[in-house]
């Protein structure tokens, strides 16, 4: 009798400490954190950058990540300000929007690309458009409206040429991506377009483009673009030290590691992702608020 019940006893025991150790684990663990990014490419291009990029970010931080696309540039802006994304690889006009409605939200990581970036205004070949001066007259598309290289800073650089698009084209229209804005010049639906360098080049460079339909004209001078920005308040969501983690985990990667970090890496085209800081966004928020892209806050 007195086995039993010790025999018992022992069971409660392990019963109890059982559901003790499953009560920690489940105070331990940490909800997802999702990332994102502004859907300015393919959609299989974005997949392949970002959940690679998700399961870097895990491992290294010891937290679940997850990458939540976007249907489009202000989508992902409404999500940061719903704090549905906690990381996001945002462009200038975007990122500088998402501090605005989240303030304490920091531009921590860019490309070195991204210190100096470019945008191309590109047309058919045999369409007599070789200047920006050209395009009076003509039809023409912008990524989108949201975009910094699709957008804001050609509408600046045309405007350095004294050109207004809604009254000097023939027509202005929005292509959503900057892939969609070469393959519609390609396809004839509009006479020329303005898009991000870096797509460009790949592009062509991958043979995707039909130079003899859609070439580049013009090249404009360099701005910031895009980067990466950390929501506010996530040491006390994941723990001390956390973002530094983060941000971390970011600026390791390196191509020259090859295997995912390259794979990542070349996904971004690029090498390896710098440091940067909201400052150096600045000069885009002024564009962009003398445009009238973003509201006075």
């Amino acid at each position: 009798m007195l086995h039993n019940l010790l025999a018992r006893t022992v069971a409660v025991f392990a019963l109890i400490s059982a559901l003790l150790a499953v009560a920690a684990c489940a105070e331990e663990e940490k909800p997802v954190l999702f990332l994102g990014g502004i859907p300015d490419q393919d959609v299989a291009v974005l997949e392949a950058r970002f959940n690679l990029l998700a399961e870097h970010i895990s491992e290294e931080t010891g937290v679940p990540v997850r990458y939540l696309p976007s249907q489009s540039y202000a989508a992902l802006v409404t999500g940061w300000d719903n704090n549905d994304v906690q990381l996001a690889w945002y462009g200038g006009l975007t990122g500088v929007q998402a501090r605005l409605a989240v303030p304490g939200s920091d531009a921590v990581a860019q490309r070195s690309t991204d210190e100096n970036f470019t945008s191309v205004f590109v047309a058919a070949p045999d369409s007599g458009i070789s200047s920006l001066a050209d395009l009076n007259g003509r039809t023409f598309t912008f990524g989108s409206e949201s975009s910094t290289s699709g957008n804001l800073m050609p509408r600046y650089f045309l405007g350095q040429e004294g050109i207004v698009p809604e009254t000097d084209f023939k027509s202005v229209a929005y292509s959503g991506s900057h892939d969609a804005t070469w393959k519609q010049v390609e396809a004839g639906a509009v006479e020329a377009g303005a898009l991000n360098a870096n797509v460009w080049k790949t592009r062509v460079e991958q043979g995707d483009v039909d130079t003899s339909r859609v070439t580049a004209f013009y090249t404009s001078p360099g701005y910031v673009d895009y980067h990466w920005v950390v929501r506010p308040g996530l040491d006390e969501v994941y723990g001390s030290g956390f973002t530094q983690r983060l941000v971390d985990a970011v600026l390791k990667l390196n191509s020259a590691n090859g295997g995912r970090d390259q794979e990542i890496m070349n996904a971004f085209q690029a090498d390896r992702f710098i440091p940067t800081s909201n400052e150096n966004y600045l000069p885009i928020e002024n564009i962009a608020r003398d445009l009238g892209l973003i509201s006075e806050q």
